[in-house]
């Protein structure tokens, strides 16, 4: 658990952006692709969290970035590459461009101020997406990682903003995955080796303190 003092260094709001990956109706909604890991997304209180740093962000002045995975009718653009990819084209509820599904799902707001990346292709939300110079526009140097899921998006976007060069946080109660008990295991014997972890409460009092003056 990192101190107080290392991880505000960090959360400096000027240069921090909070990232919700694929916090969407069609993946954590009641009517979502993949109901069990919407269940353990609202069971767990991580999606309530996510809700949480996103408000705390929004009134800290930082910049909130949404990640939302999505495909054409038509599928172009689209892997086909991995199991994974074939099994979404044949589940009953598709995040197709412009419907419900690939809407930031409820309690999570979204503020006119916020920015929101969409995704045709691969697992992270910083893979040829243009993410990356968008976040380096924003002047970020650490990016707070949170939402679904901890099998797949969530730790491709911790490794690929690693190698990207930014510092990453993840709050560790904000993100979930299934079976349950994948997500902690994961978080301390994969994430915890390139990223900073800390619980919602941790950040949100980080982004809430007096900011020093130099």
């Amino acid at each position: 658990m990192p101190s107080y003092e290392v991880l505000g260094d960090l959360l400096d709001p000027a240069t921090t952006v909070l990232l919700t990956v694929e916090c969407q109706q069609g993946v954590v909604g009641p009517d979502s692709a993949l109901p069990e890991l919407a269940r353990e997304a609202r069971s767990s209180g991580a999606l309530a969290n996510v809700a949480r740093l996103v408000a705390g962000a929004h009134e800290s002045g930082v910049q909130v970035v949404h990640a939302v995975a999505e495909r054409r009718p038509d599928g172009r653009g689209a892997n086909r590459n991995a199991r994974l990819f074939r099994a979404a084209e044949r589940l009953p509820v598709r995040q197709l461009a412009g419907t419900t599904a690939v809407r930031v799902a409820p309690p999570v707001e979204v503020a006119e101020e916020d920015l929101v990346v969409r995704r045709l292709h691969g697992l992270s939300p910083l893979a040829g997406t243009g993410l990356d110079a968008l976040l380096r526009n924003l002047g970020c140097r650490t990016l707070v990682v949170t939402g679904v899921s901890a099998n797949v998006a969530v730790p491709n976007a911790v490794f690929d903003a690693v190698n990207l060069g930014y510092t990453v946080v993840v709050p560790r109660d904000a993100i979930a995955g299934v079976p349950s008990e994948y997500t902690p295991a994961m978080i301390r014997n994969t994430l915890a080796l390139v990223a900073t972890v800390a619980t919602t409460d941790e950040v949100l009092r980080c982004l809430k303190r007096p900011q020093r003056r130099a």
